[in-house]
């Protein structure tokens, strides 16, 4: 049993509620609206009716909420969703133009990528650039150490790729780097795992809290990738007081807006300083600066292939949602209007 504060509890989260209220930490996510619920010493089960809260908010694995009693009561409710301090979203996969919470009130995201045919330096761009715009601190763990010859150059390319990233090499079977992650993991931390199926995430879960906590799966000896073990998101409490979120593998992951990308791409957003246009959009206007250090040889072209490639990625989700919010928003003034009529026809006796 903890403590709230040891649940991560800060004032940016007790200041938002009553000094009476019943405050938990949603540690896992059910069907039909169930919560498995962390509070000041007791753990149990707490259940949202019609799957949302009165002011349209959906828990998260992560999220602090407001309870209708103690834990130890037979039917508990969650009242209120408390604002987050840091959320970490993606689009969600296909067409539909909606975000889906990956994790909420995170303090660290280690980007799990393991160093074998799961490599992939543009993938670790993208999560990163997701990190930073959760409000988060991103740290890219280069996992399966033990399998690449040429680990050191990967390294050097990610630092390369994220400036201000700490990397780390990570090897849960020989051990190499778990000491490395020792300061991000102090009590009343919370840390979430993201990175593709097979990374090695469930398996670092695992070394972390000295347990197995989750399944993890073989490595294929065809293409030396293990495979989807997470099925779902949940807290785990680890021996050092931090707290642990492993999500399932993401390979599609879709980016919902470009923020977070120009703290990752710091360099081109240097280089864009020198821009004769402040709008440049760094193609075809005339007198790039961006352009320029590409063809000086300063800056890789590729690299600005995947920035520009993020930011139009992120401008044409933007669009799908504002044309979705347009059309909802047609709807309930059509909506609105015919009530009114109807009012209206009343009145008159009609």
């Amino acid at each position: 049993m903890y403590t709230l504060i040891q649940l991560g509890l800060t004032p940016f989260f007790s200041n938002q509620a009553a000094s009476s209220a019943v405050l938990g930490r949603v540690a896992a996510e059910h069907r039909g609206g169930n919560y498995d619920i962390w509070a000041h010493n007791a753990v149990g089960r707490a259940h949202l009716p019609n799957l949302t809260t009165p002011d349209g908010n959906i828990p998260a694995v992560g999220d602090w909420v407001v309870l209708s009693g103690e834990l130890s009561e037979d039917f508990v409710r969650i009242e209120t969703v408390l604002e987050r301090a840091t959320c970490f979203t993606r689009a969600a996969a296909g067409r539909e133009s909606r975000l889906q919470v990956i994790a909420a009130n995170v303090d660290t995201v280690f980007v799990v990528c393991g160093l074998d045919n799961d490599y992939s330096v543009n993938r670790i761009e993208r999560y990163v650039a997701r990190v930073w715009a959760s409000g988060a601190q991103p740290v890219v763990v280069l996992s399966k150490s033990d399998l690449d010859e040429d680990k050191e150059a990967h390294k050097a390319e990610v630092e390369g790729s994220c400036p201000g990233v700490d990397v780390v090499f990570l090897s849960s079977l020989s051990g190499e780097g778990i000491g490395a992650l020792e300061p991000w993991i102090t009590e009343g931390k919370t840390v979430a795992l993201v990175g593709s199926s097979g990374a090695g995430k469930s398996t670092l879960v695992n070394v972390l809290a000295g347990e197995e906590l989750l399944k993890t799966s073989q490595v294929s000896p065809r293409d030396q990738r293990g495979c989807h073990t997470t099925t779902h998101r949940q807290l785990a409490m680890l021996p050092s007081g931090a707290m642990l979120l492993d999500t399932p593998g993401m390979r599609e992951f879709s980016l919902s807006d470009d923020e977070g990308v120009d703290e990752v791409f710091t360099d081109i957003a240097s280089w864009a300083a020198g821009c004769r246009y402040r709008d440049c959009g760094h193609e075809e206007e005339p007198g790039c600066a961006v352009r320029f250090a590409v063809e000086q040889g300063d800056l890789p072209a590729e690299r600005l292939a995947h920035f520009l490639a993020l930011k139009r990625e992120a401008a044409a989700w933007e669009r799908r949602h504002d044309a979705r919010q347009r059309k909802k928003n047609g709807k309930l003034w059509g909506q609105l209007h015919r009530e009114v009529e109807a009012a209206r026809k009343i009145k008159r006796g009609e």
